[in-house]
């Protein structure tokens, strides 16, 4: 099978974003029996303090805590983009919803390393929802691979699937309790949509998300794992850390949330639910 590769440079402004994604909802493939190889990537990118700062103090993590395991998602979202709006995605951009991320940390990232982004097709997967399909996410520093994440997506309605079954990699074995609970404030869309460049409609406005079909606008999946993980990393940059999550419900905003865990010396079982503890927002899994 061909791949097709390609480096970024630039980043789209947020109306050429849209645009693009707009763009791409004629397409209508039929059965997709297997997923097009693309490899994209930033030759190079360097950890900007500031903009670190910003994404730390939104999602609520400490400086001590250096650069957080999640933010070098941050740097894969224009490649993430590029790839959703082009011709060698089978599926819309637009009604693509975010499943499943895991994501694993080797080495400790710092503010000022210059790293090389990577992204790439993965696997084809059926869902009882539709069409689930994977991206390997890669982050090098001197050639060698220093953090990576896998990203599930699920285009919703598809009534023709290929791959296997999906299946939860994190039922809960233990009983949770209620650590905290936490505020989703009305602009956090918009604020985490500045910072991590990921301004989907369904998440800017409550006028904006009706046109998906929500009642409000709803928080970005990625800023919920985010939350929850600034309450259970350590307090001290790790140099080695694991998280996968599993996405439910939305979070609409503004809206409230609790954080239920069960911990261990080296992690975490861990749900983010409604502020009654009922239904689940996402379910986690966090090690180091």
């Amino acid at each position: 099978m061909t791949t097709t590769t390609q480096d970024i440079t630039g980043t789209p402004s947020l109306a050429a974003t849209f645009f693009r994604a707009l763009g791409t909802g004629g397409k209508r493939p039929g059965l997709v029996k297997t997923l097009p190889r693309v490899e994209l990537a930033i030759p190079s990118v360097t950890l900007d303090a500031e903009h670190i700062a910003r994404y730390a103090a939104l999602c609520g993590f400490s400086a001590s805590q250096g650069v957080p395991l999640i933010y070098p998602q941050m740097l894969t979202f224009p490649l993430v983009t590029a790839y959703m709006c082009s011709p060698e995605c089978p599926w819309p951009a637009m009604g693509t919803v975010h499943l499943a991320n895991s994501i694993e940390q080797r080495k400790q990232l710092r503010a000022g390393d210059t790293v090389r982004v990577e992204m790439g097709t993965g696997e084809l997967f059926t869902h009882e929802k539709g069409q689930g399909f994977t991206l390997d996410l890669r982050i090098l520093r001197d050639g060698e691979l220093v953090w990576s994440a896998t990203q599930s997506l699920l285009r919703v309605g598809v009534k023709e699937t290929s791959g296997q079954p999906f299946t939860s990699q994190l039922a809960l074995d233990t009983s949770l309790s209620c650590q905290t609970e936490f505020t989703a404030p009305a602009d956090i869309g918009r604020s985490y949509g500045a910072v991590s460049g990921d301004r989907n409609p369904i998440h800017l406005t409550a006028i904006t998300a009706k046109l998906f079909g929500f009642k409000r606008a709803i928080a970005h999946g990625m800023w919920t794992k985010a939350r929850a993980l600034s309450y259970l990393l350590p307090a001290d940059p790790l140099e080695q850390a694991s998280a996968s999550v599993e996405f439910k419900t939305p979070l609409l905003l503004p809206g409230r949330a609790a954080l239920w865990t069960e911990r261990s010396a080296h992690g975490a079982q861990f749900e983010v639910r409604d502020k009654k503890g009922m239904r689940p927002h996402l379910r986690g899994q966090l090690s180091y």
